[in-house]
């Protein structure tokens, strides 16, 4: 087996999803811009916060397109954007059960939704790495 059968997915199933966890990120990203001030209020959470969470976003979106645009998507490219994403959500959580946030009932649903969601990227995600499995079972 070639080097590069080992390090590569199947892009037919990846690479959508890929662009789509781009897209959500930025969809996300210009929420928490464009609603500022309103959204944090309506919320319950800093806005601060909020836009630092939409600038990470939107970095993480523009490496997430640099994975997925590449003719030859990497492996552990898109592992990488998978960790990235349960630590994100992770994270998420753990900003709740700390206590480093006190968001209202609709802050906390909020966030909790956001969390599930970009863990369920994730699992489709590693799906995808597990179907595009090169022969031999190297990951």
């Amino acid at each position: 087996m070639s080097m590069s059968t080992s390090a590569r997915t199947e892009p037919r199933f990846l690479r959508p999803v890929l662009y789509f966890d781009a897209a959500t990120c930025l969809l996300m990203a210009a929420l928490l811009l464009i609603g500022g001030s309103g959204l944090g209020g309506f919320l319950g959470l800093p806005v601060g916060l909020l836009t630092a969470s939409a600038l990470i976003l939107i970095g993480f979106a523009a490496v997430v397109v640099a994975v997925a645009s590449r003719p030859v998507i990497p492996r552990t490219g898109v592992w990488a954007i998978a960790v990235v994403n349960i630590l994100w959500a992770i994270d998420s959580l753990l900003i709740l059960a700390l206590g480093w946030v006190e968001p209202n009932g609709l802050g906390l649903a909020f966030v909790i939704v956001q969390a599930v969601a970009v863990l369920v990227i994730a699992e489709i995600q590693i799906i995808g790495l597990k179907r595009g499995r090169p022969a031999g079972g190297m990951v």
